[in-house]
């Protein structure tokens, strides 16, 4: 028995990656220039992650236009359709880390499904998965099986620690890794404060940038050297990485390291006002002459304790607080506006429901509403980056358990009778 379907070169060549360039004209563009659909068109990614890390990379390589087919088993799908807030069949967080993509269920199990997932491979210029360690292996779609079918196939793995180590097996969600790399410490202040979590899941989202960003430069070598290769991304990597531009200064001189790392200051850059919270950071000596013209203390100007910004540094504590009890004085309007007049960088802090309607959110024309045909009318953000010419779209939003089933699999030569069969057998839903 072949360990694909059969396809003809004709059914390949359609979805193997395009080599012409698709144009479209954009049409809110009164000048009528064409323009290219998103950077990644003409791309397939085979995506087999599950919650947020892996997700999170295929939607942003999907909203730059590449063919995500997201696969999914058929019975124990994604565990992000189940988690949080929910409406209609999906969840916020299914919403928000898949769209762009299309979606097929499979029992990899089997040996059929398996085969239908190698037929895929077959067509795709991308792999991607977040098993741990060694389960690929053991289901038969690891490395070896995708390119046996594929050699030039771009094949990406996932995992909360890496291929090797006394850690690499165990299991891992978002806040193991914040302690183990010592964001939480980072965040509690210094090593002798209690340990705090970002209360968001930076190490999940992090490494899903990562892992798209290695993804982009992957592409491109095989542009130019026609090779596929394995990468590999791990949280603690990632996350590690991260935390040496700005926090790992202790760490850097070999042989000089700081035993304990203690905080120059346990005070946030957030004040309050008389009435609402506000941010001021004055890094410069210009922009603190500014803040203390500002807030009514030119005499702070002469005290020896601030004349320098290592001094300002050394005396954190007192000078934030002195800060602090100035800001009381007035409130967060009155304060921004002076402080902006005086070329003092400040701004309001918002809660999420302020912030999507801030004016500069609002000009920035990042928050976007659009019709979901399951899930009703939803909001979220464009991707981020803005090209000039390659346009990322929103073109979907995020899938069905299974609902591209029947599209994909005729792809690659699937037959409707074969597909009926694969659905009696459970292999499909």
């Amino acid at each position: 028995m072949s360990d694909t379907y059969h396809f003809t070169d004709s059914d390949l060549n359609s979805y193997t990656r395009l080599r012409s360039t698709t144009w479209r004209t954009e049409t809110s563009n009164p000048e009528g220039i064409f323009i290219m659909a998103g950077p990644l068109e003409g791309y397939r990614i085979l995506d087999l992650t599950t919650v947020i890390s892996g997700p999170f990379a295929t939607m942003l390589l999907a909203d730059q236009g590449a063919d995500v087919i997201k696969v999914e088993s058929v019975s124990n799908p994604d565990h992000a359709r189940g988690a949080g807030f929910g409406e209609s069949q999906f969840t916020a967080t299914f919403l928000n880390n898949n769209r762009n993509k299309r979606g097929v269920t499979l029992d990899l199990k089997s040996a059929e499904g398996k085969k239908a997932l190698l037929s895929l491979a077959a067509t795709a210029d991308v792999f991607i998965q977040n098993f741990r360690p060694g389960v690929v292996e053991r289901l038969g779609i690891g490395e070896e099986e995708v390119r046996a079918v594929n050699p030039e196939i771009i094949y990406v793995s996932i995992s909360g620690f890496g291929e090797k180590g006394p850690l690499s097996h165990k299991p891992v969600y978002d806040p193991i890794i914040q302690a183990i790399s010592s964001l939480a410490t980072i965040q509690g202040g210094s090593d002798e404060a209690r340990p705090r979590l970002v209360r968001t899941i930076l190490p999940d989202k992090l490494t899903g940038m990562t892992t798209a960003q290695a993804v982009s430069s992957a592409l491109v070598a095989k542009e130019k050297t026609g090779k596929g290769q394995h990468i590999r991304v791990s949280m603690i990597d990632a996350v590690v990485a991260f935390l040496w531009s700005s926090d790992m200064g202790g760490q850097t001189f070999v042989g000089k390291e700081v035993s304990t790392q203690r905080a120059a200051t346990f005070i946030d850059l957030i004040y309050q006002t008389s009435t609402s919270y506000i941010s001021v950071s004055a890094m410069a000596n210009k922009q603190w002459h500014a803040l203390c013209q500002a807030v009514g203390h030119p005499e702070w100007l002469e005290d020896e304790r601030f004349t320098t910004p290592a001094l300002r540094d050394r005396n954190a504590d007192e000078r934030l607080n002195m800060t602090q009890a100035a800001l009381l004085e007035k409130p967060a309007e009155e304060w921004l506006k002076i402080l902006d007049d005086a070329g003092v960088p400040c701004a309001p802090v918002l809660t999420r429901k302020e912030m999507i309607r801030h004016p500069q959110v609002e000009s920035n024309d990042l928050i976007v509403e659009m019709e979901h045909p399951v899930a009703g009318n939803i909001r979220q953000t464009r991707p981020a980056a803005r090209f000039s010419v390659t346009t990322p779209e929103i073109r979907m939003g995020a899938p069905l358990h299974g609902q591209h089933n029947e599209e994909i699999f005729a792809e690659i030569g699937i037959t409707p009778e074969q597909q009926a069969q694969l659905r009696a057998k459970g292999i499909i839903t």
